[in-house]
């Protein structure tokens, strides 16, 4: 069937779809739960990034909740789905969303960017179950996805590749690269998620090279392309689906999110790239967080 914009899952197809490992914990929690754990990791560690953690954290909540088929028990079955966090400087957030499904303690958290530890800055795969590859070099990720995509598809699995990407790297040629690429090779089951949160580094993309019309730009590569509000878990969730569904092209999900989504005087400031939360500023955002506890 034609996807038509807005469409629901079950208006798109009849297939049916479920994860082969269902978490019962509901995605809104989990989305509080890996801001709470940014907030903290941060802070302990006087790590930056938390503006990328909270944009970030309803994409990881769905993913891992509702939509991901992976074994906590057993990291590397072999017909896991695989994401890969292209962005990796917010990899406080799948670090938090692996510890609440089980991958490792969640205590483990208060290690993060610590000496000695394994949960780096930015997000690495090296002594981390649940974590496929190592990222921070931003605009490698989807090219690394393309290649793992049809590395699964080579070796007969049905397993899905999912990408994380933030917009600001979209600026790199790799990214469009490997868009053709995975147009190229019709892989169907590479899945990208593009965290829109219109700002990089230190300005707001527009400024730095205008993106938009960023879904024309992915359609004209022959991706299959929904574009959804990154904060709504249901929104998420179907479009998701529907694109583990889709046939015959990969697909993108341009997801708009807020940076420093959930502690107001975060939100769309571009400080939080890199500021690190201490102090009165960290007391107040932990306020706010309790107070939206769901």
């Amino acid at each position: 069937m034609e996807y038509k914009e807005g469409m629901s899952y079950t208006e798109y197809t009849h297939l049916s779809f479920a994860p082969s490992v269902p978490d019962a914990m509901d995605p809104r929690v989990m989305a509080w739960l890996i801001r709470r754990h940014g907030l903290e990791m941060t802070h302990l560690s006087r790590g930056s990034h938390i503006g990328s953690i909270f944009s970030v954290a309803e994409i990881m909540a769905v993913l891992y909740t509702r939509i991901l088929r992976v074994r906590p028990d057993d990291p590397a079955w072999p017909e896991r789905d695989r994401l890969i966090l292209s962005k990796g400087h917010a990899g406080a957030a799948v670090y938090a969303a692996l510890a609440e499904r089980g991958f490792f303690p969640v205590e483990t958290l208060r290690t993060h960017y610590q000496n000695g530890s394994h949960l780096s800055g930015h997000v690495s795969h090296r002594g981390v179950p649940g974590i496929e590859f190592s990222t921070g070099s931003l605009g490698h990720g989807l090219g690394v996805g393309v290649g793992t995509a049809l590395g699964l598809r080579m070796d007969g699995l049905s397993s899905h590749t999912v990408v994380v990407m933030g917009d600001g790297e979209c600026d790199e040629g790799a990214v469009w690269e490997a868009c053709l690429q995975g147009h190229q090779y019709a892989l169907d089951r590479l899945v990208a998620v593009v965290d829109h949160n219109h700002m990089q580094s230190l300005d707001f993309c527009e400024n730095t090279l205008a993106l938009e019309p960023l879904d024309d730009k992915f359609r004209d590569f022959g991706w299959f392309v929904q574009r959804v509000d990154g904060h709504d878990v249901d929104a998420l969730e179907n479009a998701l689906r529907i694109a583990y569904a889709h046939q015959g092209t990969p697909s993108v999900i341009i997801a708009d999110t807020v940076k420093g989504k959930g502690v107001s005087f975060m939100e769309n400031d571009i400080l939080w790239h890199y500021r690190t939360p201490q102090g009165e500023e960290y007391e107040a955002a932990l306020r706010e967080l309790e107070a939206q506890r769901p």
